[in-house]
C-alpha cells in the first residue's frame, strides 16, 4: 500500500504541444494489460538523458546513449514492460535495434530518432515480434492526453501510476511540463529511477537540455532510495518538442534557464517522492536531512548510510524505537575524523540524541510516537560544518520480502 499517494488525475495532467502519447496490449509477460508505450514528438525536438552506471547496464539503455550520440532530434520514446532485455547480451541489442526499425517505420523517422526503454524481468529474451505487432494500436491511440494511460503502461510492482504536470512563465509566454515514471524496487538510482520521462514544449538547445536534466537528477531521482539496489535498466529523459510561443532556450546564460530548471524539477521532484511513498511494500515514508556537515557529498553520505540500513529500516517498519541503530548507521558511514560528541539526532520534533549521547529528558515513549506515524523526519546534525542534504526513504517490511521473492511467479 503506497502511503500517502493516490492515483493522479487524468485532467490534471496538462497536454503538451508537439507530444502525442500511444499505448498497446502486447502480452509480453502477462495477457490483458497496457505493457506498450509510444511517445510520438515533435520534429525538432531535442532530448537529453541520465542513465544507470550498473555494468550490466540493458541493450535498450546502450541504444539509447548511441542514438542520443548522434545529435538528430528525437521523434519517439518506445516503452515496454515485463522484459528488462537486461543480460542478453549481442541478441538483447538487435531486439532493441528491431523495435526500434519498426516504431520509426510506422510515423516516418529514422531509427536512430527512436529511444528505446525496457523494464520487467532481467535475463529474458524481448519478444520482439508482439511489440512489432501491437505497435499499430499504439500509433492508432496516439493522443496528448494519454499521460495517465502512459503512466499505466509502463507500470511493474507499482501499485500506483505515476504522473505529474507543472506550468511556468518563461520570460513572459506559458509553458507545460509533464511527465510519467515507474518504479517500486531496485531504487538507487545513481543517475535517475528505474524509468521516468518528462515532456515540455519549451525549445531548449541540446547542451542546455542535457545540463539542466543532469542538474534535475541530481537533485531529485538521485535523492531517493527504496532498496539500495541500482537498476540496469534506471534511464531519466527530457524532450523539450518547441512546440510552445516561447522563443528558444539556446544558452545556459539565459536568465530563463532557473525557471525552466525550476518546472522541470518540480515534475521530477513529485515522481521521485511518488516512487519512495509506493516503495516495495512501505509503509512508512522518512525524509532524512543531514546538516552541519563539512561537504554536500559528506552529508549526503551519512543520509545514504541511514536510509540503506536495514537495521533501521525494519525498526522504521516495526514502530520500534531502537533509535541507537541510527547513530550506529552515523558512525559507519565512512568519516573517520567524525567527532561523536558533536553529534545530534532528532525525530520529527522528538531531541533523542544530544551531544552523541541520549538526551536527559528523551521519553521512549515520545520516539515510539513519533515513529508510529506514517511520514518519519529524521533529522541529524554532525557539528562540522554548514553543508546539508536530504534523501527520502520508507521502511523495510514483510511484503517487501515477499514482492521480491515471488516476482517471477
Amino acid at each position: 500500500m503506497a502511503v500517502g499517494l493516490r492515483a493522479p488525475v487524468a485532467s490534471s495532467l496538462r497536454p503538451v504541444a508537439g507530444c502525442e502519447l500511444g499505448w498497446a496490449e502486447a502480452g509480453i509477460r502477462k495477457a490483458g494489460r497496457k505493457d506498450l508505450l509510444l511517445i510520438r514528438l515533435a520534429d525538432q525536438t531535442s532530448a537529453a538523458g541520465v542513465f544507470t552506471r550498473n555494468r550490466f547496464c540493458a541493450a535498450p539503455v546502450q541504444l539509447c546513449r548511441a542514438h542520443l550520440a548522434v545529435a538528430r532530434p528525437i521523434r519517439a520514446l518506445l516503452v515496454n514492460s515485463g522484459c528488462a532485455n537486461a543480460g542478453t547480451g549481442p541478441a538483447g541489442l538487435a531486439a532493441a535495434k528491431r523495435t526500434c526499425e519498426a516504431a520509426a517505420a510506422l510515423i516516418g523517422c529514422e531509427p536512430s530518432q527512436v529511444l528505446p526503454f525496457s523494464t520487467g524481468v532481467i535475463m529474458e529474451p524481448l519478444p520482439v515480434q508482439a511489440i512489432i505487432e501491437a505497435l499499430p494500436q499504439a500509433v492508432a491511440r496516439l493522443q496528448p492526453s494519454a499521460w495517465l494511460e502512459a503512466a499505466e503502461s509502463i507500470m511493474t510492482t507499482d501499485t500506483v501510476p505515476k504522473a505529474a504536470s507543472a506550468s511556468c512563465d518563461l520570460g513572459g509566454t506559458p509553458i507545460a511540463v509533464t511527465g510519467i515514471a515507474k518504479g517500486a524496487g531496485m531504487i538507487r538510482p545513481d543517475m535517475a529511477t528505474l524509468l521516468a520521462f518528462v515532456v515540455t514544449d519549451a525549445a531548449v538547445a541540446p547542451a542546455v537540455l542535457s545540463e539542466l536534466t543532469r542538474r534535475v537528477a541530481g537533485e531529485s531521482f538521485n535523492r531517493i532510495t527504496v532498496d539500495g539496489d541500482t537498476s540496469t535498466n534506471d534511464s531519466f529523459v527530457v524532450a523539450a518538442t518547441g512546440g510552445g510561443a516561447a522563443p528558444p532556450v539556446a544558452s545556459l546564460q539565459d536568465p530563463r534557464c532557473a525557471q525552466l530548471q525550476r518546472a522541470i524539477g518540480d515534475v521530477a521532484g513529485e515522481l521521485a517522492l511518488a516512487i519512495v511513498r509506493d516503495g516495495e511494500g512501505a509503509s512508512k515514508f522518512i525524509r532524512i536531512e543531514v546538516e552541519n556537515a563539512r561537504t554536500g557529498q559528506e552529508a549526503s553520505t551519512v543520509a545514504y548510510a541511514v536510509a540503506h540500513s536495514p537495521l533501521v529500516k525494519t525498526a522504521m517498519f516495526a514502530s520500534d524505537p531502537n533509535l541507537g541503530r541510527i547513530l550506529s548507521a552515523v558512525g559507519a558511514s565512512g568519516i573517520g575524523d567524525l567527532d561523536p560528541s558533536l553529534v545530534q539526532l532528532h525525530l520529527n520534533d522528538v531531541w533523542v540524541a544530544r551531544d552523541g549521547a541520549r538526551h536527559p529528558d528523551y521519553r521512549e515513549e515520545d520516539g515510539q510516537r513519533v515513529m508510529r506515524g506514517a511520514e518519519i523526519l529524521v533529522r541529524i546534525a554532525l557539528g562540522r560544518g554548514t553543508a546539508q542534504a536530504t534523501v527520502w526513504t520508507c521502511d523495510l517490511s514483510h511484503q517487501y520480502v515477499s514482492i521480491n521473492a515471488d516476482y517471477r511467479s
